[in-house]
């Protein structure tokens, strides 16, 4: 059937026919990800759509970035909390993981050696099973005194050094203490501290996310 069609034209035809049977040619997975937090995360007093990890996820998607989100945030959750309930939020197949605990530990004074073995038994257990992490750092409030709050905030750094993660130092930055930017409790971000929030990370999320990307076989 072959006989009188011009060679080129033949080329073209069985070169388009063998790309047309590759699947997905060109298309990446999205990165499952897991936001690990509380309430802050959560989203409370918020609807689901306007909680961090949506807002995040709708941004990244925007910037030609596709992940699987799952908000796994708890209101009011520790970062004890947040390792008591790791294997069941974190699932099976989880890339990445932003942890973005310790604001709760902070407001109720929390001893800093608690919140660090916690945190450190959270990135533990997450390096044991390969899943790449994003650190959000947390400050603690003037009102523990300056002691207490040098050893609070070194812990971020310091956890991020030793376990050779990203960290972005301070979730809050550019919202905390604005009231224009939190509800009435003064605590939590409106949508449109959680639009800050999200605009400030999002270059490190971007960066962690193509470093994972670039590690896909």
């Amino acid at each position: 059937m072959f006989a009188h069609m011009p060679v080129l034209c033949l080329v073209l035809m069985l070169a388009g026919a063998a790309f047309a049977q590759t699947p997905a040619a060109g298309v990446t997975r999205p990165i499952k990800m897991v936001v690990l937090g509380d309430s802050l995360s959560a989203g409370l007093g918020l609807s689901a759509s306007a909680a961090f990890p949506a807002q995040l996820q709708k941004s990244l998607k925007i910037n030609g970035i596709a992940v699987d989100m799952i908000n796994a945030g708890v209101s009011g959750d520790t970062s004890s909390g947040g390792r008591d309930r790791l294997d069941w939020s974190v699932p099976e197949g989880t890339e990445a993981v932003i942890v973005e605990l310790g604001a709760n530990d902070a407001l109720r004074g929390t001893d800093p050696t608690v919140t660090r073995a916690a945190l450190t038994d959270i990135l533990t257990r997450l390096k044991a099973r390969k899943i790449a992490v994003l650190l959000c750092g947390m400050l603690a409030p003037p009102n523990y005194g300056s002691d207490y709050s040098a050893r609070f905030n070194a812990i971020y750094p310091d956890l991020a050094k030793s376990f050779g993660v990203p960290l972005y130092p301070f979730f809050l930055e550019g919202v905390a203490a604005d009231t224009t930017l939190n509800q009435a409790d003064g605590l939590h971000p409106t949508a449109e501290g959680v639009d800050v929030i999200v605009k400030n990370i999002l270059p490190t999320v971007e960066a962690f996310l193509g470093a994972i990307s670039g590690q896909r076989g």
